[in-house]
């Protein structure tokens, strides 16, 4: 009669909330986390309680990601329309009566302060897989156009406060849906290809254009500004080039295998600016060289790899979708900000994943690897 009231034990209890979870991601997510805490130790080794922060932050940001990893994508789908419209109309609040800071109106008070476009990342991405998962198998062109409106509302309201970094983010994501939902290339080919003419062309006339009476009234002066000192840094060293000059000395400093952890002499001299934000990077490079970044940078080739994958055997329309924007949400991430520090992209604010400070992107994040985890663990549930 005993073994009838038996209670099972706790690990028997909780197995069912952990099953099905991608081992692959998760391991790719602790050591790119390992790298981040390292790189955080010695940047922010005298910025007070940085560290610390960091390692709360990705507590956090990991919490979420097992919350959100236990929500079906059928649930998630059925969110997208709520959190699109919410993240709209708080973008349009911003622009009616938002909080000012250095020049930018990106955030708003509801009861606490916060920045509305960091939703969109997550909401943009997610409205466009509903929208195409309610067209499966009738998709015609205008279904297209559609979705192009559907991102270029929230991205023309970010640009508009203005804010550069975070309007690339959510287009990146918002075109990825689009490009795996099967947009033709005879669409995609004529403007990368009248991008590439443009990017040459400011290249080879840069003199002319970015001489100081040049207006370019598509853009705001700062971003202006940011073009004009990636292509000639050295025009101003002690000012607008202070940054990307920095950066590059930085990283070549590292040489192949760094000057060690806890020796890198443009960080801890404080030459590199925002070192432990957006230009983390640059003194992760110094400290652990060349060998280093390579490891870096393969951690985040697995990750993507591996997101990709989890796309791929996606079970429906919508999770394929969502899975591929999210995994091209974190290769934007790491591209562009290790381009910007390393001088071949403008400096537009976008932090690098598990490496840089920062609690309302490292929230993003893990709501993201989630949604991720949540779409690999439906397909490893589903019975075979």
């Amino acid at each position: 009669m005993s073994a009838v009231f038996n209670q099972p034990s706790l690990a028997r209890r909780i197995a069912p909330v952990f099953q099905g979870f991608d081992g692959f991601l998760a391991f790719a997510i602790f050591l790119l986390a390992c790298a981040g805490m390292l790189a955080m130790y010695s940047s922010g080794f005298d910025h007070g309680t940085r560290f610390m922060d960091h390692g709360r932050n990705m507590l956090l940001a990991g919490g979420i990601m097992f919350v959100v990893a236990q929500i079906p994508p059928q649930r998630l789908m059925t969110l997208a329309v709520p959190i699109y419209l919410t993240g709209v109309a708080l973008l349009i609040a911003v622009a009616l009566f938002g909080i000012t800071k250095k020049g930018a109106q990106r955030w708003i008070n509801v009861g606490m302060v916060i920045q509305p476009s960091e939703i969109l990342k997550i909401a943009t991405p997610l409205m466009l897989a509903w929208w195409f998962q309610r067209r499966e198998g009738q998709l015609r062109p205008l279904d297209f156009v559609v979705a192009t409106v559907l991102l270029a509302v929230p991205v023309g309201l970010i640009m508009k406060q203005p804010d550069l970094g975070t309007s690339l983010l959510v287009l990146a994501a918002g075109l990825s849906v689009i490009f795996f939902a099967g947009l033709s290339w005879k669409l995609i080919l004529p403007p990368v290809l009248i991008g590439a003419v443009v990017i040459t062309l400011v290249v080879g006339f840069e003199s002319q254009l970015c001489a100081p009476d040049v207006d370019w009234r598509v853009l705001h002066e700062y971003q202006r500004q940011r073009v004009c000192t990636l292509l000639d840094p050295g025009k101003d060293p002690l000012g607008k080039g202070f940054h990307i000059i920095q950066g590059m000395i930085a990283i070549g400093s590292g040489g192949l295998g760094g000057k060690g952890f806890m020796q890198g002499t443009q960080t801890h001299l404080e030459f590199i600016p925002e070192r432990t934000t957006d230009f983390i990077f640059a003194a992760y490079s110094e400290e652990f060289g060349l060998i280093g970044n390579l490891a870096l940078i393969a951690g985040f080739i697995f990750l993507i790899f591996r997101g990709l994958a989890i796309a791929l055997d996606a079970p429906t329309l919508f999770s394929r979708l969502l899975a591929g924007a999210i995994t091209m949400i974190f290769f934007t991430y790491a591209f562009v900000n290790m381009g910007m520090v390393s001088g071949i992209l403008p400096v537009v604010g976008v932090p690098l994943p598990f490496i840089s400070y920062g609690g309302t992107a490292m929230v993003t994040l893990g709501l993201a690897l989630g949604i991720l985890m949540s779409i690999a663990r439906a397909k490893r549930l589903l019975p075979s």
